[in-house]
């Protein structure tokens, strides 16, 4: 009897762990939406913090004063840290992921600019355009590991860095997006994270952004300019599909890898969010209008129910909420936010 009771007892423990994340329990999943959405407002020199079960703002903190103006730009959390890009500053401050005390400040280049952190926490990239660098920070001791030139052929053509991504799965590589070149071309750019040098590259469209997926080999390009979402193979920079979408700026991924999320970001709002299937890479259900111009960066909380938006601009304050339901997940617009000025980057913080 006791053998049978301990065969059910396995045998349960098993089932209760092969069960999808996200969907083990109601408390587990209502425990996935109860993070924060930080926003970087780069007018106000200032972080937002949302709470994502109320969509209130519950809290802004000021960057640290420093020979400029703070001006923030992008947000990645590292553990217990997140960390904020201070243009104005070339530095990144550092915040207390649970009480918004300021931790302190790490020292990157001229025109810092987006920036990533590894799914292991062992580099925060980031990108510096006037200095056409990229500083590489290890996120745990804040020692700087290596400031990384981009290719001299490219800076020479006029480019400079300006997205980021560190690979999904084991951050074995950064990718780089360059702009600024002549021509209908700019470039994604592959670097070793163990060496820092190139690997690999390929042309895209005009302003190009990043996002990956751990479930799959693709890296989605979103190209502003050139009015066009291109699918590279991040392993061979092969391009693999090419996504028609109006204005393609912002780039948000699932925590499932099943659905990416771009924005229009010229469009004025009209059309202003568009859902791609990763598993056809073409663009599901009706594009969905943002009710403020400049729908800009996006966030998502790691169960796939709700979608953030920064609307950009010098006197913009607002970062729209969406739900995500259905079976192909279209953003469905429930409310609004009111932060600082010119809401930039912005990420789930845990």
């Amino acid at each position: 009897m006791k053998r049978n009771i301990s065969l059910i007892a396995i045998c349960l423990l098993i089932a209760i762990g092969s069960l999808p994340s996200g969907s083990t329990k109601a408390t587990d999943t209502d425990n996935l939406s109860r993070g924060k959405i930080v926003v970087a407002n780069r007018a106000s020199g200032t972080i937002s913090v949302i709470d994502t079960h109320s969509d209130e703002v519950t809290g802004t903190y000021a960057l640290p004063a420093g020979p400029n103006a703070p001006e923030p730009m992008y947000v990645v959390q590292s553990r217990k840290r997140v960390f904020v890009g201070d243009r104005a500053n070339k530095r990144v401050a550092i915040f207390n992921s649970r009480s918004f005390a300021l931790e302190g400040t790490v020292a990157a280049g001229a025109g810092v600019f987006h920036m990533w952190v590894d799914p292991l926490d062992r580099q925060l990239w980031v990108n510096n355009d006037i200095d056409k660098t990229a500083t590489v920070i290890d996120p745990i001791t804040l020692e700087i590991l290596a400031t990384v030139p981009m290719p001299a052929d490219l800076v020479a053509m006029g480019g400079r860095p300006h997205d980021v991504i560190l690979d999904p799965l084991l951050g074995q590589s950064a990718y780089v997006t360059m702009i600024g070149f002549a021509g209908p071309s700019d470039f994604v750019v592959k670097f070793s994270a163990r060496t820092f040098q190139e690997v690999g590259r390929a042309a895209v469209g005009k302003d190009p952004h990043l996002s990956a997926a751990r479930q799959n080999k693709f890296l989605y390009v979103p190209c502003q300019n050139s009015h066009v979402v291109i699918v590279l193979n991040r392993f061979t920079m092969g391009e693999e599909a090419s996504i028609p979408v109006p204005g393609a700026h912002g780039a948000g991924m699932a925590n499932n890898g099943k659905t990416f999320y771009t924005t229009n970001l010229p469009g004025g709002g009209i059309n202003g969010l568009f859902t791609i299937d990763t598993r056809t890479n073409s663009v599901v259900g009706a594009s969905v209008d943002t009710p403020f111009a400049a729908p800009h960066n996006i966030a998502l909380t790691p169960n796939g129910r709700k979608l953030y938006v920064t609307h950009s601009a010098g006197t913009s304050n607002k970062v729209t909420i969406y739900k995500l339901s259905g079976n192909n997940s279209v953003p469905d617009l429930i409310g609004e936010a009111t932060v600082g000025f010119n809401p930039f980057g912005l990420a789930y913080v845990q």
